[in-house]
């Protein structure tokens, strides 16, 4: 009895550590880890608050708003994350999909937040992950080359201090340029300035030496000081242009243009609005769905995309595993608790996961202070960030997106699959009108050149006596007609009738439309008196075209087999007319 209760306790552990992970290294965490985690998550903090603010613009929503979507993810994931790298919040990427899906309305954003996290738990149960398999690499390309350039050249009207600038891609494109002669020096020297430290700062991280611990200490301190300069660049460089912005309003003049108020305090913890009251009418939650529309499967997919790619990738890094369809779970998870505190739709940031990996962190534990750190901010610092240029905030996201633009992958691709190329230029250019039309285009491209070879799949053909036709994979409906043109072309059409040996070696699988096809023929191949005769046919495809009761099928085992049936067809046609026979077709059967 003591045994069979100790197996049921063992069962229900491994389960509640299937579900949340938390239980897996929480035993095993030590005060080193806690030291490294704390570390590695004020370093996060101190990059995802600036960048925060910055995304929150991009998104087309207050900035408070940014700050408000930067922690629920730490917490969540700490419980039910299985990486201990990965770090949710608001991205470059998911924020230009706001953008697009939420109108700049509050609002809309939180309810898509929570519809978001709904359809992602929902694909989670279900185990659905496998439907980000569809999304190939070269439209994955084409999508974030198409977000850097479409996020960095919006930020650089606030870069020049442009006002009034409309937010769609080409009309931005030519509005920036017409008014190029409105630009504000203040705004346009900061901005510059701010683009040459950031980008300086990232080759100096990129270039630190390794230290040793035979080192020197003061060699060691001295390259410990320049990795945490070069680490928190973000916060570091929004902290001097606030000063800078900050000595000039103190002597009564302002070049720059400033942030501006921000609400202090943390938000009301509240359900997502299902309905939208304005000045003339009530929004109900069936039109804001139809209003957001493809938004509903757009923002959830490239959510776990992200994430689920960033985790992978960190995951192989660093020598651990990941489970898929937990992390669909904490994204859910997130989106939808995040929702009752005005967050936008998060998912995970391959910069501050980074960051987070090079610093160190040991366990998911490190973005609780990440989290902590926001909620202090968004308690006690919304004042200050009065102070803080938007050309400041501008190069910070256009430092943040530079690298999502891939050059290389064009030229890669000219190299590896030239044909590649079609879906990476369809996503890419498309986005640029709107996002929703480059994914879908792109993705509709991608599944045409994957089932092209299930249509047309290449038949290799030996002409001698009679016919050999070996298909190089599977028979699927898509392709009966192109085996039927390809045997009445070869077979069917000439003079004299040829027979045909039809080597089924690499057909793996076929459905009921290609058994039709086949009897269609059969039938065929019957009235004109010649034969069609099966080779090398794998055991469950038999036993399909057996089940299916084909006449006049016959299936022999070995090719020279076959070339001696076809050598005693005269003679047996001679026999079936000299006995009276009506008929000297040949009969269904398996041949062995």
């Amino acid at each position: 009895m003591a045994g069979r209760n100790q197996g049921c306790w063992d069962r229900w552990y491994q389960t509640a550590q299937k579900r949340l992970p938390v239980l897996r290294w929480l035993p095993r965490y030590s005060l080193q880890w806690l030291q490294l985690d704390i570390i590695a998550g004020l370093t996060v903090g101190l990059t995802v608050v600036p960048q925060a603010l910055a995304y929150a613009e991009v998104a087309g929503l207050p900035m408070q708003y940014g700050l408000y979507s930067s922690f629920m993810g730490c917490f969540v994931y700490c419980v039910l994350g299985t990486a201990k790298d990965v770090t949710l919040g608001p991205t470059a990427i998911m924020s230009l999909l706001v953008s697009s899906y939420a109108f700049h309305d509050p609002t809309y954003a939180i309810l898509l937040t929570f519809l978001s996290g709904c359809i992602q738990l929902i694909m989670g149960f279900l185990h659905l992950g496998f439907l980000l398999d569809f999304i190939s690499y070269p439209v994955i390309r084409g999508f974030t080359s198409a977000a850097a350039v479409t996020i960095g050249f919006n930020q650089v009207k606030a870069l020049l201090g442009l006002q009034n600038i409309p937010r769609q891609f080409f009309l931005q494109v030519y509005y920036t340029f017409s008014r190029i002669g409105e630009t504000r020096a203040g705004d346009s020297i900061l901005g510059l300035i701010c683009l040459i430290v950031l980008t300086g700062l990232n080759q100096m991280k990129n270039h630190i030496p390794r230290v040793y611990r035979t080192e020197k200490l003061s060699v060691r301190i001295s390259q410990l000081i320049v990795w945490a300069t070069a680490t928190a660049r973000n916060a570091l460089v929004v902290l001097f242009a606030g000063l800078v912005a900050y000595s000039f309003q103190v002597t009564g003049s302002q070049p720059f243009t400033l942030t501006g108020t921000i609400p202090q305090g943390l938000p009301p913890f509240q359900p997502p609005p299902f309905s939208k009251v304005t000045p003339n009418e009530t929004v109900r939650f069936g039109e804001m769905v139809q209003a957001i529309g493809a938004g509903l499967a757009v923002v959830p997919l490239m959510g776990l995309l992200e994430t689920v790619a960033i985790a992978k990738a960190f995951a192989s890094q660093n020598n651990y595993q990941i489970d898929p369809d937990q992390e669909l779970l904490a994204m859910g998870f997130t989106n939808l608790f995040g929702s009752f505190v005005s967050s936008y739709p998060v998912t995970g940031s391959f910069g501050r996961t980074a960051v987070n990996a090079q610093t160190g962190v040991c366990s998911p534990a490190g973005g609780l202070i990440t989290g902590a750190l926001v909620l202090l901010s968004l308690a006690f610092l919304t004042s200050l960030f009065y102070y803080i240029p938007k050309a400041a905030l501008a190069a910070v996201i256009i430092c943040a997106v530079a690298p999502m633009f891939d050059a290389k992958i064009f030229h890669t691709l000219w190299q590896v699959k030239r044909l590649d190329l079609v879906p990476l230029c369809v996503t890419f250019l498309l986005c640029f009108w709107e996002m929703q039309y480059g994914i879908v285009a792109g993705v509709l491209v991608s599944a045409i050149l994957l089932l092209y070879p299930i249509a047309r799949p290449q038949i290799k053909v030996s002409d001698h006596e009679t016919i050999l036709l070996q298909p190089s994979s599977g028979l699927y409906f898509p392709a009966i007609e192109f085996l039927r043109d390809t045997v009445h072309k070869r077979a069917l059409s000439v003079s004299p009738l040829r027979t045909v040996i039809l080597d089924c070696t690499h057909v793996s699988n076929i459905d009921y439309t290609v058994v039709m096809g086949l009897s269609e023929l059969l039938q065929q191949f019957q009235c004109r008196r010649i034969s069609l005769i099966f080779i090398n046919v794998q055991a469950h495809v038999l036993q399909v075209l057996l089940a299916a009761n084909l006449e006049g099928f016959r299936n022999i085992s070995r090719l020279e087999d076959a070339e001696k049936s076809r050598e005693e067809e005269p003679r047996r046609a001679n026999e079936a007319l000299f006995d009276g026979s009506d008929s000297i077709l040949p009969t269904s059967g398996i041949i062995q």
